[in-house]
């Protein structure tokens, strides 16, 4: 069924009523639904069904990540939207679907458990969390010239496979972000996995491709 559109996802893989489980893939800036579902395929598991949502514009939101949060949140409710509307094409329990993005993508996948959980594992690509709202302090070289957030999450992520990446220079997720938002995972309960690549970069890994093969292995 690979190609089946129903706007704004796309499925592909495995029909839902016959897959082990599922995958919500989400997209990076610039990219498209298509794009992300070449990391699917790439798995090797003919019995995932997959869903991608897309960005209007092939973008989740105009800035970066590390916005104020009354420039962000517009944009990642509606990207967390569209996360649900891939879940509901899937038609699966949630505990049997798991939730991957990459970039921006992975931003929304990683905001999307914090604040409603109940996925069954969660990637953040090249990725960390937006955060619930501006903290107080300086902007700070480390944010890349952004201020800090806050991240007040109530979610019982008790458990649950959370696996973020990031290269230690990566020139769109400062890796402090990704360091405090495995940090708040693990506060929430969260099985959390951070996979820190060295020099510059900002791309999907083999390890993140090998962790969320094994999960969907299982």
């Amino acid at each position: 069924m690979s190609g089946e559109t129903k706007a704004p996802v796309t499925l592909a893989g495995a029909a839902p009523d016959r897959a082990r489980y599922g995958l919500v893939l989400v997209h990076g800036r610039g990219a498209s639904a298509a794009d992300i579902l070449g990391l699917g395929d790439a798995l090797g598991l003919p019995d995932i069904a997959l869903a991608a949502p897309q960005a209007p514009d092939r973008s989740w939101w105009p800035t970066s990540f590390l916005a104020p949060t009354e420039q962000m949140e517009p944009h990642v409710l509606s990207g967390l939207s569209a996360i649900d509307a891939a879940i509901a094409a899937l038609g699966l329990p949630r505990d049997r679907i798991a939730l991957a993005g990459f970039s921006q993508g992975g931003c929304l996948a990683l905001e999307y458990a914090a604040r409603h959980g109940g996925m069954m594992g969660v990637f953040g690509l090249s990725a960390g969390l937006v955060g619930t709202a501006d903290a107080d302090g300086p902007a700070t070289d480390a944010l890349y010239g952004h201020g800090p957030k806050r991240f007040d999450y109530t979610t019982d992520l008790t458990s649950v496979p959370v696996h973020i990446s990031v290269h230690e220079r990566d020139p769109h997720i400062p890796l402090i972000r990704a360091e405090d938002s495995t940090e708040t995972f693990r506060k929430l309960g969260a099985e959390t996995t951070l996979v820190t690549a060295p020099g510059a970069g900002h791309g999907i890994l083999q390890e993140d491709v090998t962790a969320l093969r094994a999960l969907l292995n299982r």
